[in-house]
């Protein structure tokens, strides 16, 4: 086990890898899908690799199905955000507003907007696998297959877009309040 244990490994991996198949089925049961699921499971291993460990972690399997829990549980919040988004982009655009102010219809258009030109600044591709992948629903594994990459590629390229949207200064205006990923 030492052989596989590098400065950048996390010494959680192994339990993780171990116990995959359970981590597997706790995502499934959050998601509802098994190839959402996957995709969590995946990024909640990338998250282990890259990350430093916590101190003092008693019960590794533990610890990394509330990791996975947590990834789900961010995973639908952002599904549910983008979708609210998108709708009220697309009440904006087609019919006449009947709910919400016209405000909150501009400031939707506008996080729309940021987003765009916050992605314009990446390769195709990996603006490809974004908006595959996260706004249009597609499992990691179709985007890959789509792309003709690999689903760890695409998990990198989705990390990497999501990076640059959270660093974008359009996104996040001056004096906003933070509201919960």
């Amino acid at each position: 086990m030492a052989a596989h244990q590098s400065g950048s490994t996390h010494p959680l991996v192994a339990d993780f890898i171990a116990h995959r198949p359970l981590l597997q089925r706790v995502a499934c049961r959050w998601m509802g899908d098994r190839d959402l699921a996957e995709d969590v499971v995946q990024e909640a291993c990338m998250k282990l690799m890259q990350g430093t460990p916590p101190p003092g972690v008693r019960q590794p399997v533990a610890y990394c199905m509330r990791v996975v829990q947590h990834l789900c549980i961010d995973h639908l919040r952002r599904r549910q955000s983008e979708r609210q988004l998108i709708d009220e982009d697309d009440e904006g655009l087609d019919t006449a507003a009947t709910s919400g102010t016209p405000e909150h219809h501009a400031i939707g258009r506008q996080l729309l907007h940021g987003m765009d030109r916050c992605l314009r600044g990446l390769p195709a591709r990996t603006r490809q696998a974004f908006v595959l992948h996260r706004l249009q629903g597609h499992t990691q594994q179709e985007v890959a297959q789509r792309l003709g990459v690999s689903a760890t590629l695409v998990n990198f390229m989705v990390q990497e877009a999501v990076q640059a949207l959270a660093g974008c200064p359009e996104l996040c205006p001056a004096g906003a309040r933070g509201h919960g990923q």
